[in-house]
């Protein structure tokens, strides 16, 4: 398992420019809780520019998706825009899911049903647990979450249900989330999130039967991120430790909006050195 460390100071745009590749790749960008696909609109901006396809997704009740997320109580059903998405594609195409937060259980989903259709799997400070392991799922989230005061939770079967959604609190989400990202892109995000389907997220019932071991994996970590402790992030690498990890110094819990052009350089960088047939 290979680590590298990149900081901020690498100039991404130079390579872009001196540097682009010739063949092209297509980039399907995950996102994580409360987001929706137009978090990735930097880096959807950058890999273009770059001559690669990208697609964006809204998962259930996600960004502009109208689903109301009372009523998303499986994993299964929560993930349906991205699985239906992959299994569409035409033979011999390979697509680089890229995973951000509770995105990487998707992307884990995906590989684990589509492995000859995904050309890399890429982890950014996302869940990467391998299916079965329902324990350490649980034991993540709960770590994650951490305290509980810090989020809001929505009863929308009522009190004596279980919670069907949840989000950061308004007030903590700059210091949790983005911490380190620009004013703008945090008050652009405090107008779109959306509550998550908290049931969906705790379902654990995911099954499989491709070799998952087939599709390369990298990790990307998150070194100034207050939401996915540095930890956490160590454990995870270590219970299932993926071909390559690299850390981002200077990022927040969400590089696509604090470091984009350090992880847009870092997508490239994978995308051209790791080969899967």
């Amino acid at each position: 398992m290979e680590i590298r460390k990149i900081m901020s100071g690498s100039n991404s745009n130079d390579n872009n420019n001196n540097n682009k590749e010739e063949q092209q790749f297509h980039f399907v960008l995950i996102h994580g809780a409360g987001h929706g696909g137009w978090c990735w609109y930097k880096i959807r901006t950058l890999l273009e520019a770059a001559g690669h396809k990208v697609t964006c997704l809204d998962l259930k009740c996600s960004g502009i998706d109208p689903t109301d997320f009372n009523t998303v109580f499986t994993f299964a059903d929560y993930n349906q825009p991205l699985t239906s998405f992959i299994s569409s594609l035409p033979p011999n195409h390979k697509v680089i899911v890229v995973g951000h937060s509770a995105g990487g259980k998707s992307v884990t989903d995906v590989i684990h049903k589509f492995a000859d259709k995904v050309h890399i799997a890429i982890y950014v400070a996302a869940i990467m647990i391998n299916i079965g392991n329902s324990s350490s799922t649980n034991e993540y989230l709960s770590k994650q979450l951490g305290d509980a005061n810090a989020y809001e939770l929505i009863y929308g079967l009522g009190l004596d249900q279980p919670p069907t959604g949840i989000m950061v609190k308004p007030e903590l989400r700059r210091q949790l989330l983005y911490n380190e990202s620009p004013l703008e892109d945090f008050t652009l995000a405090s107008m779109l999130l959306r509550p998550s389907p908290a049931r969906a997220y705790m379902d654990v019932t995911q099954e499989g039967s491709c070799d998952v071991n087939s599709v390369p994996r990298v990790f990307i970590r998150t070194m100034k991120d207050n939401l996915f402790k540095q930890e956490n992030q160590e454990k995870m690498i270590k219970q299932w430790p993926p071909s390559k990890v690299f850390a981002i110094h200077e990022s927040d819990h969400c590089p696509f909006f604090s470091t984009p052009d350090v992880l847009f350089a870092l997508l490239l960088e994978v995308a051209t050195s790791i080969k899967n047939p």
